[in-house]
């Protein structure tokens, strides 16, 4: 990692204190990145032991979550942070947030393949979402990369993919309206379907989420609210 934005200080203890909390971050990141490979892997194959694993992997991206918000707390306290630190601590506690949702959102998709395997076992007819989670994925591991490296110079190509993500979607809803209207008997399973695109869809705006946040670490600047063309300005500026 880039230590040379973390100032260095006086006590060696407080450098190794932030230095932990970033590994942790990138722990979790890590933990929920797995969760959500596994749980898309878990409904295009059907395999129902690799859904129940995510579901029971959502109890450890909560431990850290609460972890790293508490050793956040206490360093705030004790330190009492100023600038680039104290902004970074903040963004810590705010991307940790986003994580543990994009958790929950693994966690759904899991429980909807497990729902889903009763009563559906055409499993390679779903390429489409296959895709947006690719898509999804390469959004939530740029990000991550971003924080580990704490260079932003890639956040708009990260947020750029969004628009990919919000077309796929856009599709797959008219799809599975299709299969519905020609056959009211899909209308279940489609809706099963539809939840799992949408978690997709929160993964990636979690991804977006993060990546305002890490602008804000790095330059001090809110950029949230920026339409993609805003934000891509005011990163040439």
């Amino acid at each position: 990692m880039d230590n040379s934005k973390i100032g260095q200080h006086i006590s060696g203890q407080f450098n190794k204190e932030l230095e932990d909390v970033r590994n942790k971050v990138l722990t979790m990141g890590g933990l929920v990145e797995q969760q959500i490979e596994m749980a898309v892997t878990a409904f295009s194959t059907g395999d129902m032991e690799m859904a129940e694993l995510v579901i029971k992997q959502d109890n450890q991206v909560d431990a850290l979550e609460m972890a790293i918000d508490q050793e956040c707390m206490q360093i705030l306290a004790l330190r009492q942070p100023a600038a680039f630190d104290l902004r970074l601590l903040i963004t810590v506690i705010k991307v940790i947030n986003e994580l543990e949702r994009v958790g929950d959102m693994a966690e759904r998709i899991a429980e909807m393949a497990i729902q889903l395997s009763s009563i559906d076992s055409k499993h390679d007819q779903y390429y489409e979402l296959e895709h947006m989670a690719e898509l999804v994925q390469e959004m939530l591991h740029g990000a991550l990369d971003v924080f580990a490296r704490m260079n932003i110079e890639d956040v708009t190509t990260i947020t750029g993919l969004d628009a990919n993500v919000d077309r796929e979607y856009g599709s797959i809803i008219r799809q599975l309206i299709t299969r519905m209207m020609e056959d009211p008997r899909n209308i279940t399973r489609m809706l099963d379907v539809l939840w799992i695109a949408r978690s997709l869809e929160r993964i990636g705006d979690h991804a977006c989420n993060i990546c305002e946040h890490l602008i804000y670490m790095v330059k001090g600047e809110d950029v949230r609210h920026l339409t993609q063309e805003e934000l891509e300005k005011k990163m040439k500026a």
